[in-house]
């Protein structure tokens, strides 16, 4: 019969890691004697970040003495305690391949339901000083798993494991990491995954997204870009913009914003008073000077569905939007069409004109503009509503629930419009967005992090390939003291976000606008086409990157 051997917990605490500093609860101890289990955590324990660990779905962390084994035997150790793997609970039995989501099992007092494997995490290889150790766990179908608390009470070591529930499906944790993780998976094993309700919801999230891959519903993904890299475009010449300082070429990242007609793409670009391209843009270039340009590329594409559409937008998120209503028109669309704006007044709401002209040739269409600064001369003409589009004036215009909805604006008007339209009943795997500007870090557990514009790394400049940050507009050349591209940013304070460090959980997938990399350590599976994994990407030749 399995057995806990030991029960493990620990409070988070700072460690100094690769001249950062991480708060982390991966340290646990061996408890002795009894340990009272809540819902969310074991009396005594916490969690570092609460994002990827802890909380209802995640509130004990299981992992096996077969395992412990296993590894010290691979990497010749015999200092491995309980609690090292920063697992709460080391058992005997109840092995990866062998136990399944949904399974429930009695310990002491206490009823656990298996919900998800362990995600792999940097932090787990950080403390036993193995950085490879994330990626092993997964190749090695060796992750450990997470349970959540169905009856509270009290464990101890030498408790007997009495499995009280098998969980439908019969699907392995082992099998459930490979299908995230792993190259190929199965759509009958994703749509399996996703019938089991102890799944937890970020794992069924995850796997809803493999399967629309899979199903060869990513249009992107299935053609691809016109083509690769940057190139000039037929009989015309480059004209380059200005730069304050001799250096590399700039790059910048624009939306369309119509749709291609005979061949023909069109930006339109908000000037920024100190901005470098943007100044060259609308006050230097003229006709008939076209720059290097990179093919038109991304997931965020108006679908070929029939129900009705939304385009909301803020600010510069104007064009994608625009772009969208343009093909709406080109194709004489009987959908209904919501189209939802907010800008500060009407001097800040362009191509305004041109919105009105195609939704009022479109036969099922609703608009509402709102404007936060403008008079009310200014609304009354424009029949705009007053104040900043939130989320309960979103929710207050009765958007239908079967919609499919655009959003593009800030970061912060966007994380309100995606909960203001989950309100509104929209399922939220019909709410897509795109982001302008850097996308927002994710970078696991790290303190002090400070935003601070992207800048040179200190130190003397490199020689190897030149790396640019495309939305961050720096060039670096690339350092040998950085092994990777991820290491490389973070000295430049260009924002990032990655999770295990070893190509494993795809957290870090950037697009490669072009140039050439290569991978040490290589990935268990590679990324999409045209994008690359920058936590263990080193460029092989110059290279632009959309981050």
């Amino acid at each position: 019969m399995p057995t806990l051997l030991s029960v493990n917990v620990g409070m988070p605490k700072d460690v100094s890691w690769q001249g950062r500093t991480v708060h982390i609860g991966v340290w646990k101890f061996p408890v002795h004697g009894p340990a009272r289990v809540r819902r969310l955590d074991i009396d005594g324990d916490g969690q570092g970040d609460t994002n990827g660990h802890g909380g209802e779905q995640r509130a004990v962390l299981v992992y096996q003495i077969q395992s412990y084994r296993y590894w010290q035997r691979y990497f010749g150790r015999d200092d491995l305690d309980f609690g090292q793997f920063g697992e709460n609970l080391t058992v005997d039995g109840l092995l990866d391949d062998e136990v399944c989501i949904g399974d429930r099992y009695r310990i002491g007092e206490t009823e656990f339901e298996v919900t998800q494997p362990r995600v792999t995490c940097y932090r787990v290889g950080l403390r036993l000083g193995e950085p490879e150790l994330p990626a092993l766990l997964v190749s090695h179908h060796r992750p450990g798993f997470y349970m959540r608390v169905i009856h509270e009470g009290h464990i101890q070591a030498g408790d007997p494991i009495v499995r009280t529930r098998t969980g439908p499906g019969a699907l392995s944790v082992a099998d459930t990491d490979a299908l995230l993780y792993l190259p190929d998976p199965e759509p009958a094993k994703l749509r399996l995954a996703l019938r089991i309700p102890a799944l937890s919801p970020g794992w069924q999230e995850s796997f809803r997204d493999l399967l629309k891959s899979v199903d060869g519903r990513a249009v992107v993904a299935a053609t691809g870009p016109a083509w690769n890299g940057f190139r000039l475009p037929r009989q015309v010449s480059t004209s380059p913009c200005a730069s304050p300082r001799p250096g590399p070429a700039p790059v910048r990242s624009y939306s369309l914003s119509s749709t291609p007609d005979a061949g023909r793409y069109r930006i339109s670009v908000k000037h920024e008073p100190h901005g470098t391209v943007s100044g060259c843009l609308t006050t230097q270039l003229r006709p008939s000077a076209i720059l290097d340009a990179a093919a038109p590329r991304g997931d965020f594409m108006l679908d070929e569905g029939t129900g009705p559409v939304l385009l909301l937008s803020a600010g510069i998120g104007l064009t994608p939007v625009l772009s969208m209503l343009h093909e709406l028109a080109a194709r004489d669309s009987d959908r209904e069409i919501w189209w939802i704006r907010g800008a500060r007044c009407p001097r800040e709401h362009p191509l305004a004109a041109e919105t009105q002209a195609l939704l009022t040739s479109l036969p099922h269409t609703h608009e509402h503009v709102f404007y936060s600064t403008a008079t009310p001369e200014e609304r009354r003409r424009t029949r705009a509503a007053d104040g900043r589009l939130t989320k309960d004036k979103l929710v207050a215009l009765s958007v239908p629930a079967d919609a499919t909805a655009y959003v593009c604006g800030p970061a912060s008007f966007m994380a309100d419009m995606q909960h203001a339209l989950t309100a509104a009943g929209i399922d939220p795997a019909r709410i897509h967005t795109e982001l302008f500007g850097a996308m927002p870090s994710i970078n696991r557990g790290l303190t002090g992090q400070a935003a601070r514009t992207p800048h040179q790394p200190s130190g003397p400049p490199g020689t190897g390939p030149l790396a640019t940050f495309a939305r961050s507009g720096i060039s670096v050349t690339f350092p040998d003291s950085k092994p990777s591209v991820l290491e490389l940013a973070d000295a430049c304070d260009v924002p990032t976000r990655w999770s295990c460090g070893t190509g494993v959980c795809h957290t870090c997938t950037t697009l490669l606008l072009s140039g050439d990399i290569a991978y040490s350590p290589t990935p268990l599976e590679p990324p999409p086409d045209g994008h690359v994994l920058i936590c263990c990407a080193q460029p092989s030749a110059d290279v632009v990157l959309d981050m």
